[in-house]
């Protein structure tokens, strides 16, 4: 896999900074965090994880070696170099097995670096990306030799970012993408008790993780003692950290998501292609991507990923991204299995897409500003975001030429069994929804190089590159 650019710029933390030059990722250490990192590079724990996978694989590197450090000098006392990952998504765009996945991993090197007297200060799922269906750890500077003493600091961090978002899904059935999204440190233990009153108290980890975890946090605001030093001189010792963290580890085993259906996750079995045109679309689709060999596709709409499966083999990355969540469920589980590394599955809504969030917008960017693709796929699509999202055609047209990548689209008519459901119960207003008007736009910023109409003509299908690129 070609190696590719995380994202612009550099972003600072309380261990270092971290920038990106000539597609390489750099971490410029303090004087505190080079002399964890000399002590963890010793350790047995982190070369096996590096070398199962588990953790980003890192180097030290020479100050000469690092482009611009000279720059850097007396500021850093030390710099690694980490390998890329092909694209930075986020835990509110994870499903729930990739979340339920990334916190299994969290617990599996927590637990392994206790045995060597490392804990992980930090317990943040954003420390986790993807290569394809497999999780990496990529915060290295999180891991410091444990005080005697000390308590695990990163506990109300998993609970808040992995455990509680798990268990609103789990038990209540409730999305856990809006409330990660709209609070960027996770789920505060007091709004999850006020969720889990009368019987629901009693599942599983509630009343330990959540209900004492809530008092707590009040009884904290209300007094000026210094609630860790009480800890540590309580003898709070390393015993009682691996004895939660195998509490944890059984309890995140155990949730389940049990929702079987929902909107568009049986898509692929609704019938509504015939064998000829599925063979006849699948063809189109293949003929396309093979054209060339594409650092990074889009499959925007992916269901299930049928489509993002042809795309990888002629690219070198694949982003699915589909708003049902089950549908990205599906395909994630079936991606895990086949350990596909070419691929990764997001929970994203085109019409009310991920934004830059956290300090001045930094700390998370938007979709659009992390990596863009060199080719798009938008099948079965544009109905849902110009008739079911009420969004302009014209507007569409123009956002997927802002992205100056080569496109395979679709468009189905108003005659379609789809999008006379989607009309069901509204007025018909669209009348910008039309071939003759999509293909006009189409042209205004793209050439069309290929066409295709399947069936009886309510499905065309397009492949057209960019004027710009």
């Amino acid at each position: 896999m070609t190696d590719m650019q995380l994202e612009p710029g550099s972003f600072r933390d309380r261990h270092g900074r971290v920038f990106y030059v000539d597609d390489r990722v750099y971490r410029g250490l303090s004087a505190k965090a080079l002399a964890d990192w000399e002590s963890l590079s010793q350790t047995g724990f982190f070369e096996r994880s590096m070398a199962r996978g588990d953790i980003v694989t890192t180097q030290q590197v020479n100050p000469d070696q690092v482009p611009g450090a000279p720059q850097q000098a007396g500021t850093w006392a030390g710099f690694l170099q980490h390998a890329t990952v092909p694209f930075v998504s986020y835990p509110y765009e994870w499903s729930f097995s990739m979340l339920q996945d990334a916190a299994r991993l969290h617990l599996r090197l927590l637990a392994e670096a206790l045995d060597e007297d490392f804990i992980l200060k930090d317990a943040s799922a954003y420390n986790v990306q993807w290569l394809g269906a497999a999780p990496v750890f990529i915060d290295i500077p999180s891991f410091e030799r444990r005080a005697p003493g000390h308590p695990w600091a990163g506990y109300r961090q998993f609970c808040q970012l992995f455990l509680y978002p798990l268990m609103l899904q789990a038990y209540k059935d409730i999305s856990f993408r809006p409330w990660l999204r709209g609070q960027i440190d996770g789920v505060e233990p007091q709004a999850m008790a006020g969720l889990f009153t009368g019987r629901s108290r009693f599942k599983p980890g509630v009343l330990t993780h959540v209900t004492l975890q809530a008092q707590l946090q009040a009884k904290a605001s209300d007094t000026k003692r210094n609630v860790k030093s009480d800890l540590e001189r309580a003898g709070f010792n390393k015993s009682m950290i691996e004895a939660n963290v195998k509490r944890l580890r059984r309890l995140v085993e155990r949730l389940t998501w049990r929702r079987s259906r929902s909107e568009w996750s049986h898509y692929t079995e609704l019938g509504h292609y015939s064998d000829a045109d599925k063979n006849a679309k699948a063809d189109f689709v293949r003929r396309a991507a093979a054209t060339q060999h594409w650092a990074l596709v889009w499959d925007i709409g992916a269901n299930t990923g049928a489509f993002s499966r042809i795309a990888a083999d002629h690219a070198d990355y694949v982003v699915a991204m589909d708003a049902d969540e089950l549908a990205v469920e599906r395909m994630y589980r079936s991606l895990r299995e086949q350990n596909e590394s070419r691929i990764l599955p997001l929970v994203v809504n085109l019409a009310d897409v991920s934004p830059a969030l956290g300090w001045r917008g930094m700390e998370r960017k938007s979709l659009t500003e992390r990596q863009l693709p060199q080719l798009t796929m938008c099948l079965a699509l544009m109905h849902h975001i110009v008739i079911g999202a009420n969004i302009p055609l014209q507007e569409f047209v123009d956002w997927l030429a802002e992205l100056n990548s080569a496109l395979i689209i679709e468009f189905i008519s108003k005659q379609d069994p789809m999008v006379q459901q989607l009309l069901r119960n509204k007025d018909d207003v669209y009348e910008d929804y039309d071939e003759t008007i999509f293909e006009n736009s189409i042209k205004r910023a793209y050439n069309i190089t290929d066409k295709q109409t399947l069936g009886n003509g309510d499905r065309i299908l397009y492949f057209v590159q960019s004027k710009s690129a």
